[in-house]
């Protein structure tokens, strides 16, 4: 029966080992690096940029993380040999090109090679991101952007209540929130971020009491006022993402002028009756609302909620996909709907997408946000530009 040491040696003479110097040329020639390290061990210092899979989990994590077998792969531990391990089981399990670091992480640190403290997440942290933890477009760099992200949205109503509780469940930092109404007994129907408890309250206090509940972690930031064009440039500033849940043309105007002048992206969603639109206005990198609608439509053909109806689970509906789109513009995943209006019928469940272009009367662009004034709108929704 073989001990350890034969058996590691044994496994090292089947597999490439190399130096740091020659571990250093093949990152440069697009090796990626597989830290397969505990968490405690990655902790305290890893490669800038690695892939980080602990020896233990590596067989039903890797597949995952890395599916391209054609990749090639560096593998270090801590000194050399978990690696060997490591890589020996790599290329069982199909991959290609698979490389041993001799000396691990200590001999790299010791070659004076680039390394870093990253950051981590805390015990209860990763107990509570679990699930994002193990998607390899999220891991725990992508919950440390969602922790250090900062999201604002625009009404705490039909739309703004799935949107801030999923957003406060993945852990989104901070989360805004512009409302200056009463919750009302009608609003319960639809409006799941309030209770019955709370009629009365304020939308923005009853909110944020939600959120916490849900996640006290996060920091909840209100704004109990009306969004007008004296307060809508300092509330915007700051944040990454505007969630769009307003219910009425002069606030999306206005949320559009000043978003295209601050170059903040904005998930718009809206719901009628049994239908629901949600899209991404990014004014860097594609058409706005005013893309969509140079001028507003009549009253008479655009009426409220409040006059027309909307059915209760609609607005979830909605509010779970810009919930989803904020998420994925925040870790800069998956392909959003910059460009695509998608449109649900709840009555057939049915989707539809309609590609959106720029507008060649629409002068309220990025390019011309030196340009740009934001005013207040209501009746007049035409571009504010200075000559």
């Amino acid at each position: 029966m073989a001990s350890f040491r034969e058996f590691l040696e044994a496994t090292r003479a089947a597999i490439t080992e190399v130096d740091v110097a020659h571990g250093a040329a093949l990152l440069d020639d697009g090796y990626v690096l597989l830290d397969v390290r505990e968490a405690d061990e990655y902790d305290q210092g890893a490669v800038p940029g690695s892939v980080h899979i602990p020896r233990g989990t590596l067989e039903s994590v890797v597949e995952q993380r890395i599916p391209d077998r054609d990749q090639p792969l560096l593998v270090m531990c801590a000194g050399g040999s978990r690696s060997v391990f490591a890589a020996h089981t790599l290329e069982q399990l199909g991959y290609a090109t698979v490389a041993s670091l001799a000396g691990g992480f200590n001999a790299w640190k010791d070659a004076g090679k680039l390394w870093a403290k990253p950051r981590s997440l805390n015990a209860n942290a990763r107990s509570r991101y679990q699930r994002h933890l193990l998607l390899p477009e999220v891991g725990e760099a992508g919950q440390a952007e969602l922790l250090d992200a900062r999201v604002l949205l625009l009404g705490a109503g039909g739309l703004g209540s799935p949107v801030g509780l999923y957003l406060a469940a993945a852990g989104v930092g901070t989360i805004g929130i512009v409302d200056m109404d009463d919750v009302d007994e009608s609003n319960l129907q639809r409006q799941i971020i309030h209770r019955t408890d709370r009629v009365g309250q304020r939308k923005v206090d009853s909110a944020k009491a939600s959120i916490l509940a849900l996640n006290p972690h996060l920091n909840v930031e209100t704004y109990d006022t009306r969004l007008d064009a004296s307060n809508v440039l300092e509330i915007l500033t700051g944040y990454d993402v505007v969630v769009d849940g307003a219910d009425n043309f002069p606030s999306r105007y206005l949320l559009n002028d000043a978003s295209v002048k601050l170059g903040i992206p904005v998930v718009h969603g809206s719901v009628y009756r049994f239908e629901g639109q949600v899209t991404v206005f990014d004014p860097r990198q594609g058409p706005t609302y005013r893309d969509l609608l140079v001028e507003p439509p009549p009253p008479e053909l655009a009426p409220s909620c409040a006059e027309a109806g909307v059915i209760g689970v609609l607005p979830g509906i909605i509010g779970s996909l810009q919930a989803l789109e904020v998420i994925k513009l925040l870790l800069g995943i998956g392909e959003s709907l910059r460009g695509r209006l998608l449109v649900f019928d709840a009555l057939e469940l049915s989707f539809r997408e309609f590609r959106l272009h720029r507008h060649p009367d629409n002068q309220v662009t990025w390019e011309n946000r030196d340009r740009v004034e934001v005013v207040d709108l209501e009746g007049l929704c035409l571009p504010a530009l200075r000559p």
